[in-house]
Formats: C-alpha cells, structure tokens, sequence
C-alpha cells in the first residue's frame, strides 16, 4: 500500500502532445483525487473533498490525455512559504512513461520558494532525495477497535462553534502556518465528530474523527498533555458505533505518545517518512499525537 507514487525520474517521456495539465475543478477533487486514493487503497475520508479543496483551490492539478484524466497531484500552498503535497497519482495503465515526471515538476514549480512536505512510504526517500527532500522523522500509523466507556471527564467536550476562535488559534500553533480556511471546514463539517479539552479558560488541545471508506480516522489529535490526548481520543471513540475499525497517525519523535497507544492497546500496521524540502518547521511535536491527513499535513 502507498501513500505517495513512485516518483520515477528516469522514465522515458512518450511523444503525447495532447497531455496537458490544469487544475481541477471542485466535482474532480471527489471523482479524480478521492476516488483513485480509494483504488490505491489509502482509504481517504467520506467527506474529504469539500475541505480538501477550500484548503486552496488551485494546489490540485490533473493531467489529461485528451480529455481524460491520467494523472494527478495535489501541492496545498497554506502559504506563499509553506506546501503540502501529496495524491501523486498516474493511472496504472499509463505508468512508466514520463507523464507523472511532468505533472510532479509542475506541482514543484507550483510550489515555488515554499518549504514543500510530504509524507512517503520508506523505501522511496532515496527518489524524494534527489527531488531536494530530505528525511524528518517518521510517522506510524496505529489501528484500533472502538469501544464505549463509562468514564466521564469533565474537561472534554464536544466542539461547538463558540469553541471556534480558540480552536483555530491552537492549531496554528502546531502547524507550520495558519491554515483556518482548512481547519474551520474540518471541524465543522457535520460527518466530522470534533472535540476540545479545557482547562478552566483555556482551550489544551482538540480530536476530530472522521468516516472512511474503511473504518474511521482521527486526525488531528493535538493536546498539551497525554492524558489529555488520551482522553480526547477516548471521547471521540465513544460517539462511533463499538467495534469500528480505526487509526491514527503518531509522529515517531513525540516522546508524550506511548501513554496513550497503550493504554488504548493500538497496534502499529504502516510507516511514512515526513519530508521537507527545507527546514523542520518549528512545532512541539510532543503535542502532535494524531496527524491531520497524510495528503494535507
């Protein structure tokens, strides 16, 4: 299973005058992007597309031979100094022949002086390398059966637009930028369960799970503390149906993490390399235990 293609750099370009790339339209995100994520089996969200394409409207390019669609790539500028990228995608049928270079190259001229991440399977850091990224440190994907509690803890609760201020002003303050526009979409979506936790005034951290294709996805988990964390993720369990498939990407480094994975008894079953083009952004990874979305951030 992939998260990013294979990047092949030294495919032979075919002859094809009529490929040709642009940027996607809004019904494209769901039927190009969404659904050929699904068929590579990276089991996206059921309502991943309308956020996705608020986050930034022109980070998502398809290549087309003719009119139909062969290629994909998406390169989220949150901001004119920081992308994302990820859904680097060639048809199986039309791999190996050059078309996916040119759609990455423009994704890369795209992003232009913006530090560019993204999150790739292991054994292809070497291909990243050579395209100027370099390793950060991994993230390991866990999984999980939901259960229900009957423990109670009057700091979590669930997220209501009043919370929405505060909530956006602490996730910018675990993400390399600003990224409002994403983040209000995302906790507000109405298939989109989120969560905060307080203490006294102040917002310590929120929980947002959401449906797949397979199962649930909680993304992101940012907390202060790990009991927090763990509470927050044990609250969001509580509002899915019992026995429901579920996982959460964790960031290798954060040293807070292993409370929470066993105490919930999370098994690990998948690895990404987060890569930068430039510098690691400055965030406490020690307060990052569940990644957003591999193909955001």
């Amino acid at each position: 299973m992939h998260y990013i293609s294979v990047l092949n750099q030294s495919a032979m370009l075919i002859q094809a005058p009529n490929y040709h790339i642009r940027a996607a339209q809004p019904d494209e995100i769901e039927s190009v992007f969404i659904d050929w994520a699904a068929r590579e089996g990276w089991n996206p969200g059921l309502n991943d597309a309308g956020s996705f394409y608020r986050a930034d409207k022109n980070g998502f390019l398809i290549g087309s031979l003719g009119n139909e669609p062969v290629s994909c790539i998406s390169v989220v500028k949150y901001h004119p100094g920081f992308a994302f990228l990820g859904f680097y995608i060639v048809k199986p049928q039309m791999r190996g022949k050059g078309l996916g270079l040119k759609i990455w190259n423009a994704a890369i001229e795209y992003a232009a002086d913006a530090n560019v991440g993204l999150d790739g399977v292991i054994d292809q850091q070497d291909n990243y390398k050579k395209s100027g990224f370099r390793l950060a440190y991994r993230n390991i994907r866990y999984y999980g059966k939901s259960f229900k509690t009957d423990s109670f803890n009057p700091g979590i609760l669930p997220f209501a637009d009043g919370d929405l201020k505060q909530l956006l002003a602490y996730d910018a303050s675990l993400f390399p930028v600003d990224r409002k526009s994403f983040t209000e979409s995302w906790v507000t979506h109405p298939a989109h369960l989120a969560g905060i936790a307080r203490a006294g005034h102040s917002l310590n951290g929120y929980c947002v799970i959401r449906p797949c294709r397979n199962g649930y996805k909680i993304g992101p988990l940012f907390a202060d503390s790990p009991d927090a964390a763990d509470a927050l993720l044990r609250q969001a369990l509580n509002r899915i149906p019992a026995g429901s498939d579920y996982y959460i990407d964790i960031p290798e480094p954060n040293t807070n993490s292993p409370h929470m994975i066993n105490s919930l008894k999370l098994t690990p079953v998948f690895e990404t390399a987060r890569m930068y083009t430039q510098k690691n952004p400055l965030i406490d990874i020690t307060k990052i235990f569940g990644v957003t979305t591999f193909k955001l951030g």
